[in-house]
């Protein structure tokens, strides 16, 4: 079993470094890039989907913080797949209430799952666009309760987290 979770932490990783590397083509004027970058998150989400069969959420205890991170990134860009990205939440949610996930991941895959369902976010993490050279999110669920909510789970400030996408 401990050969199984070393290959495993190892796999996560691999996956996430060619997410981070691909990620660039997600928003691509080119056609053919997009298509990468969606067939490369589909296949990811689809092995996810394996992995949380077989082991459940991948923790840091399992797998180790840079692989937990790395499961928690290939769930966040499953988009397609919100079964995926239900299925991670949940097992997710559960980990976190047991403490060995952090609430801030958690939150950003609410509001990821959120989105995706076409439903109003929580925490204000997803950003709809830019206009005049701010970010704007996604609606959210009683926006003057967002910076309370992101506090509670350790997010900075909405004005300080999109301060960080607008500077120049």
């Amino acid at each position: 079993m401990t050969h199984d979770v070393a290959a495993l932490a190892e796999e996560l990783t691999a996956m996430a470094a060619a997410d981070h590397q691909s990620s660039v083509h997600a928003n691509s004027d080119d056609p053919a890039e997009q298509l990468a970058w969606r067939r490369l998150t589909a296949r990811h989400g689809d092995r996810l989907s394996e992995i949380m069969d077989e082991y459940g959420w991948p923790t840091a205890d399992m797998v180790g913080e840079e692989a937990a991170r790395a499961a928690w990134l290939i769930a966040q860009h499953a988009d397609r797949q919100l079964d995926v990205q239900r299925r991670a939440l949940h097992l997710m949610q559960q980990a976190v209430s047991a403490g060995s996930a952090g609430p801030r991941e958690l939150a950003f895959l609410r509001d990821r799952t959120l989105v995706n369902e076409g439903r109003k976010q929580l925490y204000g993490t997803q950003i709809a666009g830019v206009k005049n050279g701010s970010p704007i999110p996604f609606p959210c669920e009683e926006p003057e309760r967002m910076d309370e909510r992101r506090a509670e789970v350790g997010i900075e400030p909405f004005d300080a987290y999109v301060a960080k996408f607008s500077a120049t």
